[in-house]
């Protein structure tokens, strides 16, 4: 097939759009490079079945040209980040929701499959945990911008399921939680990055909050590869899925595997919210993803453990900043 991956110069993006290349698909990669990166191509931007188009997913022209073109489209463009959404909240929201809306509007119009990358986000504050994608959603305030993504990123399913039901559009909508590994940015606030970068150039390793709060960290791998799995199913159609990792680990804990793996002599500062982000931010204690629900339709389990995710973002970043890679990567 032909498939448009809208954000395909992004962390996940790029990674979809090589894995789908290796499959022996075409590949159109549709990216503004606001947070996408040209360097995320690098290995495959060669290949005579790719091919990058620099352009804005609110481009409705655009978009609507390239889908009637394209047999199936994979929608992952977005603002990423908690430090990019908090200091850009309305370029967020209007990028998030009107390219959502510009996307679904084509692949309707054209009447094309699509993939709905959404988030973990969408939970809030939910207290029941492990989430389950039939769970209430328990969001923050309206002022506490951290909240916004979280409601974009709704309002973008509910069109993808409003789509769904009043004109029968084949839509999987996918909710990612922490998706890591080679090629993430540390410049969007991405914990991990963030970390090993630190550690490696031994800087203080930040943990904000008081580090208890806990997380499942996902290969991007494991997230491409379950994406790829429901798109396939016929039956995953209008339908919603965790995917990701279920492997719970709390903030501080991964500090200090990631300090060990380094062999880093940084110190692990712990660093209070409104210090970074002021009084805008809140943020969760849990968030773990049933994956009960994507394993049934799919046979979906992660395969890549979290010192193995570790491992490949450490020898990752060490290769980008041309110096050698801690001799083994020491285990946690």
């Amino acid at each position: 097939m032909r498939i448009l991956v809208t954000g395909g110069a992004g962390f996940i993006g790029s990674h979809l759009s090589e894995e789908l290349l290796r499959r022996g698909h075409e590949v159109w990669a549709l990216d503004d490079l606001s947070t996408g990166r040209i360097e995320n191509l690098r290995t495959f931007e060669r290949n005579p079945r790719f091919r990058f188009l620099e352009g804005n997913v609110m481009d409705a022209a655009l978009v609507h040209g390239l889908v009637a073109q394209c047999d199936q489209v994979h929608h992952l463009a977005a603002a990423v980040g908690v430090k990019y959404v908090l200091e850009n909240p309305l370029k967020s929201l209007i990028t998030n929701i009107r390219g959502t809306e510009v996307v679904l509007e084509a692949c309707s119009e054209h009447e094309r499959k699509v993939m709905v990358a959404s988030s973990s986000e969408v939970y809030g504050k939910g207290a029941s945990v492990p989430f389950s994608e039939d769970d209430d959603r328990l969001m923050g305030p309206t002022h506490k911008l951290r909240w916004s993504y979280a409601a974009g990123k709704a309002v973008d399913e509910s069109l993808a399921q409003a789509y769904y039901q009043q004109h029968q559009l084949p839509v999987v909508i996918v909710r990612c939680f922490n998706t890591c590994g080679p090629r993430q940015s540390s410049a969007y606030g991405m914990v991990i990055p963030s970390m090993v970068q630190r550690a490696i150039a031994g800087q203080p390793i930040l943990v904000f909050g008081d580090g208890q709060q806990s997380r499942c960290f996902s290969a991007v791998h494991d997230v491409v590869r379950g994406i790829l799995g429901l798109m396939e199913k016929r039956e995953a159609e209008g339908e919603v899925f965790n995917i990701g990792s279920d492997e719970e680990v709390t903030v501080f804990e991964l500090a200090q595997r990631i300090k060990r793996m380094c062999r880093s002599d940084s110190p692990i500062e712990v660093v209070p919210y409104d210090h970074v982000y002021g009084h805008s931010y809140e943020d969760m204690r849990r968030r773990v993803p049933d994956l009960r629900k994507i394993r049934r339709y799919t046979g979906f389990r992660p395969q890549i453990s979290l010192d193995q995710l570790l491992e490949m973002t450490i020898r990752d970043h060490c290769e980008q900043m041309s110096i050698p890679c801690p001799v083994g990567v020491a285990t946690a």
